[in-house]
C-alpha cells in the first residue's frame, strides 16, 4: 500500500485523486544534450516520498543525481556524466569520467587498482588492467522503464543488460533491475551476472556508493558493524582509530581506505549507515553478505572532493592480481550466473534512526 503525504492509500483511493499516476511518481526517459555528456540516455525516477534519482542507462545503469526532499544525497564529481565514448581504460584514467553519483559499478572482470595480471584471452598470457574495470562505462541494452501495480503497491522499475565481452575471451552479461515502491525512500538493486561464454571467467564487482555533503559533514559518523578492519596503507594506518568519524574539508587530504569484514546481521545481511545527527538524516546500504562478503570504506575529506564511499563487494579494490594471490578472486564457470541484492535508503528522524541502530546492533 502506498504511503503518500503521511497516510496509507489503496490503489483505488489514490487513482480517484489523480489524473495520471505521474502526478505522484513514476519514470521519465530522457537524453543529456550538452558538452561531454551529450547523447547519454537517462531515466529519472520519482518515488512520491521525496526521493528522486537518475539512472544512467549509457553508463552501466548506475545512479547519478539523487536527492531526498530537496537535499542532495550522492556526491557529484567535476567530470559530470561523461559519455562512454570518452572512456580511457589505461591506468588511472577511469577517473576522467568518475562522475561519483550515488552509485558506480566497478567490475565485471576486474576492479580496483591498476595492475598486471594473468589473462584469460586466447592470445595473451598477461594483460595490463586499469582502475575499476569497464562496467560503469558500458551502455545498457534491452531498456525497460515503467511502473505497474502489484495489489495496492505501485512498483517503479528500470532494467537493462550490460555486456562486457571480447572475441577469444571473457563474456559476462549483467542484467540489472533498479526499483522503488511508490511512497517509499528506498532503492532496490537486483543484479544477475551471467558468464555467457564457454570458458571460466574472473568475476569482480564492487558497488561504489558515494555520499557527500550535506549528509557528510563535520560530526557525521559511519555506523558499520564489523568483525575486522584493516587499513589499506600507511596513510590509512595513521588515524585508523577514527575511521568512522569525519571532520570538515581538509586541505591537501590524501584518501584513506579501510578494508572491512562486515558482521552478518540477524537477517543474513550486512549494513552500514552514514548518519548526520544534527540533520537527523542518514543514508544506508544493506547488502547480501553471501554475495558481497567484503566492505571498503573510501574516506576522502579533501577540499572539493569531500565524499565517503560505502562499498560492498566480492573483492577489495587492491587489483585483480592481489585479490588472486590473497585467494579472494571469484570466478564464474561457463553459463554460471550469480544473483546479488542490495538496497540504498534514507532514514529520517529520531524514531527511524533508533530503529536502524537497533537493527545494526549498535543502539
Amino acid at each position: 500500500m502506498a504511503f503518500i503525504f503521511g497516510k496509507e492509500m489503496t490503489k483505488e483511493a489514490l487513482l480517484k485523486r489523480v489524473g495520471h499516476i505521474s502526478q505522484i511518481g513514476g519514470v521519465r526517459i530522457a537524453e543529456l544534450q550538452d558538452g561531454l555528456e551529450r547523447g547519454v540516455r537517462v531515466v529519472d525516477v520519482i518515488t512520491g516520498s521525496g526521493l528522486q534519482y537518475t539512472v544512467l542507462v549509457d553508463r552501466g545503469m548506475d545512479i547519478a543525481w539523487t536527492s531526498y526532499k530537496g537535499v542532495s544525497i550522492g556526491w557529484r564529481s567535476h567530470t559530470e556524466n561523461l559519455s562512454p565514448f570518452f572512456f580511457e581504460p589505461e591506468g588511472l584514467w577511469w577517473l576522467r569520467g568518475f562522475h561519483g553519483g550515488l552509485m558506480n559499478t566497478c567490475g565485471l572482470t576486474y576492479a580496483g587498482a591498476p595492475c598486471q595480471d594473468a589473462s584469460t584471452h586466447l592470445f595473451m598470457k598477461e594483460e595490463n588492467l586499469g582502475l575499476h574495470g569497464r562496467a560503469s562505462y558500458l551502455p545498457a541494452s534491452n531498456l525497460v522503464a515503467d511502473g505497474y501495480w502489484r495489489g495496492d503497491d505501485y512498483i517503479i522499475e528500470v532494467s537493462g543488460k550490460v555486456r562486457e565481452a571480447i572475441v577469444f575471451g571473457d563474456k559476462l552479461v549483467m542484467h540489472r533491475k533498479i526499483s522503488s515502491r511508490l511512497g517509499e525512500k528506498t532503492i532496490h538493486i537486483e543484479d544477475e551476472i551471467l558468464n555467457d561464454g564457454w570458458q571460466e571467467s574472473p568475476f569482480m564487482i564492487l558497488y561504489h556508493i558515494n555520499i557527500g555533503y550535506p549528509i557528510l559533514d563535520e560530526g557525521s559518523v559511519l555506523l558499520l558493524p564489523v568483525v575486522k578492519t584493516v587499513p589499506r596503507d600507511a596513510q590509512a594506518e595513521d588515524g585508523k582509530e577514527y575511521w568512522n568519524t569525519f571532520q570538515g574539508p581538509q586541505k591537501g587530504y590524501y584518501e584513506k581506505v579501510y578494508l572491512h569484514y562486515p558482521k552478518v546481521l540477524e537477517d543474513g545481511y550486512g549494513a552500514s549507515l552514514l548518519l548526520n545527527e544534527k540533520m537527523k538524516l542518514g543514508v544506508y546500504v544493506r547488502f547480501d553478505v553471501q554475495a558481497l562478503p567484503y566492505f571498503t570504506e573510501w574516506k576522502m575529506i579533501g577540499e572539493g572532493e569531500y565524499v565517503v564511499g560505502m562499498e560492498p563487494g566480492n573483492c577489495f579494490p587492491l587489483g585483480r592480481r592481489t585479490e588472486r594471490e590473497a585467494g579472494r578472486l571469484s570466478f564464474l564457470k561457463p553459463q554460471e550466473s550469480k544473483k546479488i541484492k542490495l538496497e540504498i535508503g534514507v532514514v529520517e528522524g529520531d524514531q527511524e534512526i533508533s530503529q536502524f541502530k537497533k537493527y545494526l546492533g549498535m543502539d
